[in-house]
């Protein structure tokens, strides 16, 4: 399994990101699935999507050390999560690259995205006036990654349904860099937030955003 990442970000959460090269068939191998795990990978279509979510338990697995069956489910809010461990975790995926973080005591998110000039088609649906009115964003489209990325690790950090990008995650004013970190202020539901967004590139072509708290 070529783990390109393993990050030790403090001394109870961790980062692990993977290059996809396996087959189906050894991602199955891998893991020991149960028959609800089985039913769902039956609903997805044999390709990426299917390697993406095989590829996520089998790294998940890696990083916790063990070989034994691990229960990762998804709850009401789409936030996976691990029966009897208690512990935090995020999952993300694209293209090629999976990635895991994992959280003992406090909760984390993390995003990995492929780098397409696409996203400035869509940027102001995400980001508001006066994010995009920020030079390092505006029209820059590594800029618009380390944003999107940022805003979708702090979506899966929250882990609730309800959560928008434009209305309620607004990006401060950043140096933008190869690697590097964002504040970011989150309007919740039980009052205001700042994170940090630690963010940076995977390989030439891939962003990737995490953040713990």
């Amino acid at each position: 399994m070529p783990v390109i990442l393993n990050k030790q970000i403090d001394e109870d959460t961790v980062l692990g990101v993977w290059k996809i090269e396996e087959t189906e068939a050894q991602l199955r191998a891998a893991l020991q699935l149960r028959q609800h795990e089985h039913d769902l990978i039956s609903t997805l279509n044999s390709g990426k999507r299917l390697l993406h979510w095989l590829s996520t338990r089998v790294l998940l697995r890696s990083m916790l050390h063990t070989s034994e069956y691990i229960d990762c489910r998804v709850d009401e809010h789409g936030k996976p999560y691990l029966p009897g461990l208690g512990y935090h975790i995020s999952l993300s995926h694209s293209y090629d690259y999976a990635a895991v973080m994992i959280g003992k005591t406090k909760a984390v998110g993390v995003d990995i995205e492929l780098i397409k000039h696409k996203i400035r088609g869509i940027r102001n649906k995400f980001l508001s006036d006066s994010e995009l009115a920020q030079k390092q964003i505006g029209d820059n489209i590594e800029g618009l990654y380390v944003c999107w990325c940022a805003k979708e690790a702090i979506y899966k950090w929250n882990g609730r349904k309800g959560l928008e990008f434009k209305r309620d995650i607004h990006i401060r004013p950043f140096r933008l860099k190869t690697s590097g970190n964002l504040e970011v202020a989150v309007d919740l539901p039980d009052g205001p937030r700042q994170l940090t967004v630690e963010y940076f590139k995977v390989g030439a072509d891939y962003m990737l955003g995490y953040t713990v708290g």
